[in-house]
């Protein structure tokens, strides 16, 4: 048989419904609407863009619906995908109060919502996941999120790299996405909207679809530079590391 070349990677996306102050949230908007947007404008070759799925702001009480969410992208039809490591969450969370895009580093195992989440839960500095240790305790991203923003930032958009996902639900779930990452071996990403009043949908739109090809290129990009450099230090051995595909994860919600 022939090469067939690199198997495709599969990006699955979340947003967030309305929650207190936002009563309508654009990445409910962008995640119902991405995949007609992709199928007008077209997908990179080798992306496939997975479920589209829109979250319940809410933590604790939410948390079955996320991880049936998270869990579907390993049992559904890209499963076998998925144990080669090319798969990506892809969260998409809104902060209100910014002017410009940001690409979240970073998630807190805290909990302190500054009101209720959509099903009265209001907890303040608690453990995500207690297993994990105490407040202080973050999980960072495996994706090459500087290289992201720069990307993106040369597309022409207002974008940033922030260390703080806030403490709300968006936090609470990518902290949640990120440990899911680890333990099945893909990976996550969150990514921080402003309001339409601020950025309007159709830049929004556009900004969905090219962080799909940005967070592609970018991961393939650093994974490669990864594997020549691992191999350099066997140059002089047999012993080599295959450059298998990328998995990641992404949600958009709430701050």
């Amino acid at each position: 048989m022939g090469s067939e070349g690199p198997a495709a990677v599969t990006i699955h996306v979340t947003g967030f419904k309305k929650f207190h102050g936002v009563s309508e949230n654009p990445t409910e908007t962008i995640v119902s609407n991405l995949k007609e947007y992709t199928e007008k404008k077209g997908l990179p070759k080798g992306v496939i863009l997975g479920s589209c799925s829109v979250l319940e702001t809410a933590g604790q009480g939410a948390l079955p619906q996320l991880y049936q969410t998270l869990q579907s992208a390993l049992t559904g039809k890209d499963s076998e995908s998925s144990c080669s490591g090319r798969i990506i969450w892809l969260h998409f969370g809104v902060n209100s109060g910014a002017s410009r895009f940001a690409v979240e580093r970073q998630a807190a195992n805290e909990a302190t919502f500054r009101c209720p989440d959509e099903m009265g839960w209001k907890p303040q500095k608690v453990p995500i996941i207690p297993a994990d240790g105490g407040i202080s305790r973050v999980r960072e991203t495996s994706l090459p999120v500087e290289e992201i923003t720069k990307a993106l930032a040369k597309k022409g958009f207002e974008v940033m790299t922030s260390d703080d996902a806030g403490r709300f639900v968006c936090n609470y779930v990518y902290y949640h996405s990120l440990r899911f990452a680890e333990q099945n071996g893909i990976k996550s990403l969150f990514v921080h909207v402003p309001l339409f009043l601020t950025i309007d949908e159709e830049t929004q739109m556009k900004f969905a679809a090219s962080l799909l090809e940005c967070v592609i290129n970018c991961g393939i990009s650093f994974l490669h530079q990864a594997i020549n450099w691992w191999n350099s230090l066997f140059e002089d051995s047999s012993i080599s590391i295959p450059a298998k595909g990328i998995c990641h994860s992404a949600t958009f919600g709430s701050r």
